[in-house]
């Protein structure tokens, strides 16, 4: 065979074998090259409540820890209104590609069924990423309310069933779900006062408006321990780290559990690749001394999980909720 023939084939088996090592590529390693290439751009986190609240500051603190970590920022963007219900309807209708999450939160659990018209169903078209913390509450009254203890808070409430006012940061709020869980659950009527957020319910409270709230934890450590407010116990199912001289709501009310928590959500039908690389990420948060004092700080207890756990906390606190909705008779239109 003539030289040029030789040579001519062999650059045509070249070519041949380029070609099928191109079209192998796609089947082989996606997932790896799905890993490398997110995120190529900046992602945001939208917090669908006012800046300088939990959900603002835990989305910011995962957002930076993100950023330091896939070298893309991840910008927090407040979508305020409804409940965290517009924040929520933004993540659902943006492309399922990594670069809109969402900081999910108890509300979004609570607003499946306290809201009946919704354009989307929370457990349906979020898909969830990773837990991040949990922050207890803590049940506050007004010194003037002659209780010290949850057994008699109960008894109080059952000789004067109405009389007793209960603030909280609005209707369908973790404070108002707390209390009304806690109505529910040792069988008294407390009288339901909604607020614009916490720092108004508690003003109203140290002015003896109102006799009880059941109020996140960050904030209040300096109005319990001057005496300014009585601290009967903590809502968490554990005592906790930042109230550990009080007990637990469950040790008088067995089965009792209420904490407000946080965690990132993105639309369905995001790759598995991203909602894996961002747990991953998201969980190696939780074993940095950094970052724990910084959850510390808000009274945050982390929630280290995969995706599918975070999910079924999704589903969990669904289904517990719609169960107090119910109860409490509660309905926003």
């Amino acid at each position: 065979m003539p030289q040029g023939d030789v040579g001519a084939i062999m650059k045509r088996r070249d070519l041949l074998g380029l070609v099928g090592g191109a079209l192998a590529l796609p089947a082989m390693p996606r997932r790896v090259l799905a890993q490398a290439a997110y995120p190529g751009r900046p992602a945001r986190i939208l917090a669908g409540f006012a800046p300088g609240g939990g959900v603002d500051i835990t989305a910011r603190l995962i957002g930076q820890w993100l950023f330091d970590r896939l070298g893309q920022p991840f910008v927090t963007e407040n979508r305020t209104g409804a409940d965290g219900n517009i924040a929520t309807e933004a993540v659902v209708n943006a492309p399922p590609d990594g670069y809109t999450l969402l900081l999910a939160t108890l509300p979004n659990a609570v607003n499946a069924s306290l809201y009946p018209r919704l354009n989307f169903v929370f457990l349906r078209d979020i898909a969830p990423v990773a837990g991040i913390i949990r922050v207890p509450m803590v049940a506050l009254v007004n010194p003037s309310l002659p209780v010290a203890t949850i057994p008699e808070l109960i008894a109080y409430a059952m000789q004067n069933p109405g009389k007793i006012n209960m603030a909280s940061a609005g209707t369908g709020s973790a404070p108002h779900m707390a209390g009304e869980l806690f109505c529910a659950m040792a069988a008294v009527s407390m009288q339901h006062v909604p607020y614009r957020g916490q720092g108004p319910a508690l003003s109203d409270l140290l002015g003896g408006q109102v006799q009880i709230l059941f109020a996140a934890a960050p904030g209040t450590g300096d109005y319990i321990k001057t005496g300014k407010l009585r601290a009967l116990a903590v809502t968490s199912a554990t005592e906790a780290d930042m109230l550990k001289d009080l007990p637990t709501i469950a040790s008088s009310l067995p089965g009792y559990e209420a904490s407000q928590w946080y965690g990132i959500g993105a639309p369905k039908k995001t790759p598995a690749e991203i909602v894996e690389r961002l747990n991953k990420e998201i969980n190696a948060s939780f074993e940095d001394a950094a970052m724990k004092s910084r959850f510390a700080a808000i009274s945050g207890e982390t929630m280290s999980g995969t995706p599918q756990a975070f999910g079924k906390l999704m589903s969990d606190e669904t289904e517990k909720w719609a169960k107090v909705v119910q109860f409490a008779g509660l309905k926003i239109e």
